[in-house]
């Protein structure tokens, strides 16, 4: 909490840091303030999310590119962002208040410029080592891992009853980077105008002529924007005095509610992330060129083995899922200020039972014939945005419920806490599926989402719960 006495209007004297910061005190409150500082990390935000789902576009498309990888290699690649962003958290967890939101936010953005440019010089020609592939897929993690540092540090700046606005616009629209990058690639590859630096290559796909690309401007394109970020941060952020260090910070885990939420919000969270990394591998794998059911060898060689069916493109439909979760958790944010986080997250687990059951009967491809697999292609993708539509809702609810059940200092630690675990969503999404196949790991998810409706139920939902939130 603060370390002085409240003053007027936060005490802007100019330093980095706010001499006293008391956002549930009206007359103190600097609103413009936390307002600017919204908008500015959630800017840096957004471009953290397009460095850590940069891969997701990118790996689909490498051996189109010519590079010799299979696909569990293909899978644990997509994984990689997953497994970083989830460690990375841990650290930046404990961040905002030994560093301030000015620092943080301005060299962490800074940091995300070294990934997307690894992969803007790896992709135009099919040389890399696996292991260096695999290198730049963790390094896109520290997009990931800023999600823990930016998010308590913006929870300073708001009274509680802002906070579900607040932090579902800022994650919500942070959230977007993902639909972004993934919508943005098919168009810039396809500008030579963007292409400043670096020659063209050539995209094959089944059935195709290869088509000319410039796939590093996929990368190119946001290191301006990054650097930019970074200015911003460190010209017109400021810095709330939070006293914690890092023992301090972990009392967090003796809170039994702690342990529950980080339950939830891998139900919520891990669900959408997870998804989002693995959603067009898991297409081109059941519907597309990576089943050989339908498509035999690869490039411009490939023969469609299901007469009369159009081999779905990735590209055109990945963005999707992740434009409809962010989406809902900007939409749902507001209602859930308004009615209370705990009644959202019950809606989101119910929603993710039905929707994920929905799917699961689309997990098998049904290769006889065009119609058959036309219709199960639709149910799929049907299903699928259903599943990031309820994962969205869940990610503002249970937004909400933290800074309701924790003291401020406490929200921010398990804000980052819950967010660093679900963050490894599209690590355990890659290696479930390698190691269970689609549909059992999707029962997994039935499963492990009835036991979240359950908690939230009993602890935070009903009449007389102990943590009504």
């Amino acid at each position: 909490m603060s370390s002085t006495t409240p003053t007027a209007r936060g005490d802007r004297t100019g330093g980095e840091w706010l001499q006293s910061w008391d956002p549930e005190d009206e007359q103190s409150w600097d609103k413009p303030l936390a307002w600017r500082t919204l908008w500015i990390t959630t800017f840096c935000l957004t471009l953290a999310f397009v460095a850590w789902f940069l891969p997701s576009a990118i790996i689909p498309k490498l051996t189109a590119l010519g590079y010799d990888l299979s696909a569990s290699q293909l899978y644990w690649m997509a994984a990689m962002p997953g497994l970083a962003a989830g460690l990375f958290r841990l650290v930046w967890m404990v961040l905002p208040p030994i560093m301030g939101t000015r620092k943080m936010v301005a060299l962490t953005t800074l940091l995300l410029v070294f990934s997307t440019l690894g992969w803007g010089v790896r992709v135009q020609q099919p040389t890399a080592p696996y292991w260096e592939l695999m290198t730049l897929a963790f390094l896109a993690g520290i997009g990931g891992g800023a999600f823990s540092g930016f998010m308590p540090s913006t929870s300073y700046f708001f009274p509680r009853r802002m906070q579900g606005t607040a932090l579902g616009l800022q994650a919500g629209l942070g959230n977007f980077g993902v639909s972004l990058v993934q919508l943005l690639t098919p168009y810039l590859i396809a500008l030579s105008g963007l292409a400043i630096f670096g020659g063209s290559q050539m995209l094959s796909a089944p059935g195709k002529e290869p088509t000319q690309v410039w796939f590093q401007n996929a990368a190119f394109v946001w290191i301006p924007l990054m650097l930019i970020g970074a200015v911003l941060a460190w010209t017109m952020l400021r810095s709330v005095p939070v006293q914690a260090n890092i023992r301090q910070q972990f009392d967090i885990f003796g809170n039994q509610d702690t342990w529950w939420m980080t339950l939830l919000y891998i139900m919520t969270f891990g669900t959408f992330s997870g998804l989002s990394a693995q959603f067009g591998l898991l297409m081109a794998n059941l519907y597309g060129s990576g089943n050989d059911a339908i498509v035999t060898g690869a490039g411009a060689s490939a023969q469609l083995l299901v007469p009369g069916y159009e081999v779905p493109d990735v590209v055109k439909y990945v963005f999707l899922g992740p434009l409809v979760g962010a989406g809902a958790r900007v939409l749902f944010a507001p209602l859930t200020d308004r009615m209370g986080g705990a009644i959202w997250t019950l809606v989101s687990g119910i929603g993710l039972v039905a929707s994920i059951a929905f799917t699961m009967t689309a997990l098998t491809p049904d290769t006889t014939s065009a119609a058959t697999l036309e219709a199960g292609f639709t149910k799929f993708l049907w299903g699928m945005l259903a599943i990031f539509l309820f994962s969205g809702i869940g990610n503002a609810s249970t937004f909400k419920q933290m800074p309701m059940i924790f003291e401020r200092r406490q929200a921010g630690g398990v804000i980052g806490w819950t967010a660093a675990i679900a963050a490894f969503g599209p690590f355990f999404f890659g290696v479930g599926v390698t190691t269970f196949g689609a549909l059992a790991f999707y029962g997994i998810g039935i499963a492990w989402a009835l036991m979240c409706i359950a908690i939230t139920w009993w602890r935070y939902a009903r009449p007389g719960a102990p943590k009504k939130s």
